[in-house]
């Protein structure tokens, strides 16, 4: 048995495709030119820039009221989540294999597992582990322990999936696991440590670490 403990967000979902999708309807909505999603995105920073400063700067530029835009963006891209046929068949295909499956993710929980639960995720995994739940953040070690005891495992074995050199392999190298990064069409460029392993997609890093 191995514990596969895989990212979320743009790793399992496509945290910037559905993030693009709400902002498209949060623009409409506001009568706002369409156009203007490319610069919602690169200003959110696939998640990594603050909810305050993402909503004060959009209400900025546009006139609008910045505790509405931050219910906007509280909810992130959790409505629009979903998994391709492709990763739902991987998890299913590790789990019937007896591998066992946490979700690692940093982020606020209520946002976190209702992306997890509209995506059809919470069937397919055996349990997920959120940054504010835990009080610790990818890379800390803490976050990697806490995931493996929610379900009575330990990290012996282990593999990291995920997309973010910085959070996702770094954590693994800290903790001497072995991991699989999923490059997204970029290359390898953070110093002094490297993944076990790159793919192209979270169904073929699963397959990777789950040996399939």
């Amino acid at each position: 048995m191995t514990l596969l403990l895989i990212d979320l967000d743009n790793t399992l979902i496509d945290r910037d495709a559905a993030f693009r999708r709400g902002t498209g309807i949060f623009l409409d909505a506001h009568g706002l030119p369409a156009s203007d999603v490319d610069w919602v995105m690169e200003l959110d920073d696939s998640g990594y820039t603050d909810r305050p400063t993402v909503a004060s700067t959009v209400a900025a530029r546009y006139g609008l009221d910045p505790e509405g835009v931050l219910a906007f963006l509280r909810k992130g891209a959790r409505e629009h989540a979903v998994i391709t046929p492709e990763t739902r068949a991987a998890l299913q295909a590790a789990r019937a294999a007896g591998h066992r499956v946490v979700i690692v993710t940093n982020g606020l929980v209520d946002q976190q597992t209702g992306k997890i639960r509209n995506a059809g995720l919470d069937v397919l995994v055996d349990g997920w582990t959120v940054s504010e739940g835990v009080g610790a953040k990818k890379p800390a070690p803490a976050i990697f322990h806490a995931a493996a005891a929610s379900i009575g495992a330990s990290l012996d074995g282990a593999w990291v999936i995920g997309d973010r050199d910085d959070a996702d392999i770094a954590g693994a190298h800290a903790l001497g696991l072995s991991s699989v990064w999923i490059h997204l069409g970029r290359d390898w460029t953070l110093p002094g440590l490297a993944p076990t392993r790159t793919a192209a997609t979270v169904a073929e890093a699963i397959g990777y670490a789950a040996n399939l």
